[in-house]
């Protein structure tokens, strides 16, 4: 609907551009004929009205165009963090942050443009061309079709020419634009790193190499833009001259009245204001399509290179989508009772299409291969294993961010795979070696556990975790900035707060997937100590390859390296 408004106040906007050069010029013919001025008082009327109704007229085309484009900004987002939120992780892990950033940013706001810029003008320009054909032809049959030749000229021969001199263009430009920004990302994430290793300078230059490159095709698309505006205002200036042309002989064998040539002579050249931005339009079109390849390479897995003759892309290769799951089931009754039964899972090597250009290989051999547990409700089971025995693995499997295919993973008897995912993951508690914190509060990054705890809740959880006394004696307290990733907490610190999320979770599994591998052995106790302190009647799955913690443990399951 919107759209349909937005066009119909151009097509509108622009008849009246037409509508005030035409009354104009044929008030003044006729005034200079001297004539009653009650014989031109329906023109003197029609001029007021179109110069007024001209500019109330723009004004809301482009109120309305501007709408449009906010509300599908809006649209657009939101589409894409739905479509990409039950792929993650599985299938977004081989994308850089900064690819991921470009599309969601870059290529969205490339998209936003694509009716106000390029749909909206072809369909006004379509309705002016008919319009104003049906109105020569009413004067002279050979003006109507010598418009109508002119207009096509100039909207559409000139924007095919533009779309494909600039088809190359728009691809190479979202392609130089992401990667610069992958570039970028790079260099602010690990700049603690390159200036350790003195390769600030170094990094400056790449990406000052994609400034330039990305610069220079600009500069093309500059190029072309100028071309066809010089094109365009070219034609718009024949079209004039051809009227007056074919126009003549009109008037001087009487088939045409003269007061009205100078009106069908500026009537043409507005005309050629509806066709003037096709040929942007088609420039327009060249990112757009880049861009809506690159959003759809992720959100849309039909459109991908791994499908299968069917259309369908293989199982292991993506995390079910949420709207294709069964709706959620009767409750898991609590404490849930853990079995996995020859579990064999083998990570894809196709049917996933790459995200970038540097993606990691993935192997064919198992990552994990006839692995059977059993975890009874209050039990606490280590697992142990050199890197790659595929103890993260069984984690991510568990989780439900890949799908296996072979064997069984049940919580009291029932397949996890017949139960919706975040029914699987409430009965889930991870702590893993690397915790994410968002940039933003301590507060906020706790009660991302559990949006509806109250403070005292909060407070007792961090409390638990022998976080809160740190907490409260920093200035702000909870609502301390914690910076981009944590960044401003030491790795303790950091996992305390995990503990203090597990424990506001209150899932009756904890999963502890290397918690303390990067911290120092003191720290290491004290953190283990607090968890087993913490949870005497859940069940516990600790997967190291360090000793600490192992004295706790009821049982001690080792995974061997399968290649």
């Amino acid at each position: 609907g919107w759209v349909a408004l937005a066009v119909l106040l151009g097509a509108l906007t622009i008849g009246s551009s037409i509508g005030l050069m035409g009354a104009s010029a044929y008030l003044i013919s006729a005034a200079a004929l001297q004539p009653s001025i009650a014989d031109l008082g329906v023109t003197i009327v029609g001029v007021r009205f179109f110069g007024l109704s001209r500019g109330i007229l723009r004004y809301l085309e482009r109120l309305v165009t501007h709408n449009l484009t906010f509300r599908l900004l809006a649209r657009l987002r939101v589409w894409f963090y739905e479509a990409i939120e039950p792929l993650a992780p599985a299938r977004l892990q081989h994308a850089h942050s900064g690819d991921l950033l470009s599309r969601i940013v870059g290529d969205i706001e490339t998209l936003q443009e694509f009716y106000a810029r390029v749909v909206g003008p072809v369909l006004v320009a379509a309705v002016i061309t008919l319009s104003m054909t049906l109105i020569m032809s009413q004067y002279a049959p050979r003006l109507a079709l010598a418009l109508l030749l002119l207009l096509l000229l100039g909207g559409v021969a000139l924007p095919v020419f533009v779309h494909f001199s600039g088809r190359r263009l728009g691809s190479m430009l979202i392609a130089t634009r992401t990667q610069l920004q992958v570039q970028l990302v790079d260099g602010i994430q690990g700049m603690a790193d390159l200036q350790a290793y003195g390769q600030t300078e170094r990094m400056a230059q790449r990406a000052a190499g994609s400034t330039a490159e990305l610069a220079r095709i600009q500069r093309r698309f500059a190029w072309i833009h100028g071309l066809h505006a010089a094109l365009g205002e070219f034609l718009a200036q024949f079209g004039v001259w051809t009227a007056v042309a074919l126009a003549i002989p009109l008037v001087t064998s009487g088939q045409l009245n003269g007061v009205y040539l100078a009106g069908l002579a500026l009537m043409t050249i507005a005309a050629f204001e509806a066709v003037q931005p096709l040929p942007l339009a088609a420039q327009q079109l060249t990112t757009t399509l880049a861009a809506s390849r690159r959003l759809f390479a992720i959100a849309d897995p039909s459109t991908s290179s791994g499908a299968t003759s069917s259309g369908q892309v293989p199982h292991s290769s993506l995390v079910t989508r949420h709207s294709s799951l069964p709706n959620p089931q009767s409750p898991i009754v609590n404490p849930p009772h853990l079995t996995i039964r020859n579990l064999t899972f083998t990570y894809p090597t196709d049917g996933q299409p790459p995200l970038t250009a540097h993606r990691s290989p993935i192997t064919a051999h198992p990552a994990l291969q006839n692995f059977s547990l059993d975890l009874p409700p209050g039990k606490k089971i280590a697992l142990v294993g050199p890197s790659g025995a595929g103890k993260s693995t069984l984690v991510n499997l568990l989780l439900r961010f890949w799908e296996y295919e072979e064997g069984r993973m049940e919580l009291n008897g029932r397949d996890i795979r017949t139960l919706h995912p975040d029914q699987v993951r409430q009965q889930f508690s991870v702590i893993t070696q690397d915790t994410y914190l968002f940039n933003s509060s301590i507060w906020d990054n706790l009660k991302l556990a559990r949006p509806t705890a109250s403070r005292e809740e909060i407070e007792a959880a961090a409390q638990a975790a022998a976080i809160h006394d740190f907490i409260t004696q920093l200035p702000q307290g909870y609502d301390t900035e914690v910076g981009e990733q944590g960044m401003q907490l030491s790795g303790g610190q950091r996992q305390r707060i995990a503990i203090a999320r597990a424990i506001l979770h209150n899932a009756p599994i904890l999963i502890l997937d290397e918690p303390t591998a990067n911290l120092d052995g003191e720290t290491e106790r004290q953190i283990l100590n607090t968890i087993f302190h913490l949870t005497p009647a859940r069940s516990l799955l600790l997967i190291t390859h360090r000793p600490a913690g192992l004295a706790n443990m009821d049982e001690i399951v080792t995974l061997p390296q399968l290649h």
